[in-house]
């Protein structure tokens, strides 16, 4: 499991994909599974097991959140509508997908440079190294880091999750 740390992140504002602002702090109670995500990346497949934890553990109080991300190889050029019909019609996608944000560099998202803080498994902090990475925020405020080549399904990642929701 990897490591974790408490990380006060439940007031830092994001944007939907309509455009109105919202906080972690509406997820209070919640295990809040945050991922930078992509549609022409060969991760993308990973919106499929995405899509199922969020049906299998939803009523248990996971909510996954996706965050579309264009800063690896300009692999999610699309807008907003663009995005969102993909996820819909690709991957029954139901769960929120936010407005478009940058997570690395001097214009990352305010969100994602507090996430960045959180190490890995192999205790690594930083960048978020390509689409996919994925944060696993629990109800207590702890995070745990998967990087991108996790699946979502990934026994460590449903070990958590089930912690989480246990607690």
């Amino acid at each position: 499991m990897p490591d974790t740390q408490p990380v006060d992140i439940s007031t830092i504002p994001f944007t939907d994909a309509e455009g109105a602002e919202h906080t972690l702090g509406e997820y209070t109670g919640k295990t809040v599974l945050v991922v930078n995500v992509a549609s022409k990346c060969g991760l993308t497949p990973q919106y499929e097991q995405l899509e199922q934890l969020q049906r299998t553990y939803g009523d248990r109080g996971l909510q996954v959140i996706g965050f579309p991300c264009n800063q690896f190889m300009g692999q999610e050029p699309g807008s907003m509508e663009e995005i969102l019909e993909f996820c819909s019609i690709t991957y029954g996608v139901t769960f929120p997908v936010m407005a478009k944000v940058r997570v690395n560099g001097a214009h990352a998202a305010p969100l994602y440079k507090a996430l960045k803080k959180t190490p890995n498994v192999e205790r690594a902090r930083g960048p978020v190294q390509w689409n996919f990475e994925k944060f696993l925020v629990t109800p207590s405020g702890t995070v745990h880091r998967f990087r991108p080549p996790t699946k979502p399904d990934a026994p460590e990642v449903i070990a958590a999750i089930e912690a989480a929701l246990a607690a």
